[in-house]
């Protein structure tokens, strides 16, 4: 019962965080599609194969077809965030962009973005805290693509560290030929989208 408990607790911590996050890198005001595009798009931000292997789609293609579910897994937390205006019949939002705003969802990051925050933005020798880089961060303009860049150094090593373990595990063949078959799907994909 304590593990469920736990569990239940680590996944609306995720979700939260995941809101959150999407919130600093959309506009003040948005859509409901904007939004989960934005937090189905986060797990592949900085993974390289976005560039070269997959299809450009792939985030919209997950959005599309589930946005009654997006909307059930997530309205909860949009309708009790007072920083957020849930506009549910139009499936529009707006979010406050003010410094102070972003502040506090800067505050309420994952500790690991947070750290990877300051660590780009605290140039070498300054020795920054993390809370008087993220209150820097709250009132630059670049807030959302410095939340970005945060984001991909994160994400971008793990995938590195899974497409060499995809080589060793399946054997060069085997990886040349299924990688192959995702340049022609990415491929299929940009057909489709430029006619």
């Amino acid at each position: 019962m304590n593990e469920n408990v736990a569990l239940r607790s680590a996944l609306d911590k995720n979700l939260r965080s995941a809101v959150t996050t999407a919130f600093l890198m959309l506009p003040e005001s948005f859509s409901e599609e904007d939004l989960f595009l934005e937090i189905a798009g986060l797990s592949y931000s900085g993974d390289f194969r976005m560039v070269v292997g997959e299809d450009k789609a792939k985030v919209l293609n997950i959005v599309k077809p589930n946005m009654a579910h997006f909307r059930e897994l997530y309205g909860s937390i949009l309708q009790e965030n007072p920083q957020v205006v849930y506009k549910i019949q139009q499936g529009r939002l707006e979010i406050d962009k003010s410094p102070e705003g972003q502040f506090t969802q800067l505050m309420t990051l994952p500790k690991s973005l947070q750290r990877q925050i300051n660590h780009i933005m605290d140039p070498p020798g300054k020795n920054r805290d993390v809370e008087e880089t993220l209150l820097k961060v709250a009132h630059d303009p670049d807030c959302g693509e410095v939340v970005r860049l945060g984001l991909s150094a994160i994400v971008r090593p793990s995938s590195m560290r899974q497409s060499t373990k995809g080589i060793f595990t399946a054997g060069i063949k085997k990886s040349v030929i299924y990688s192959s078959l995702k340049l022609h799907k990415m491929w299929k994909g940009w057909l489709r989208k430029t006619s």
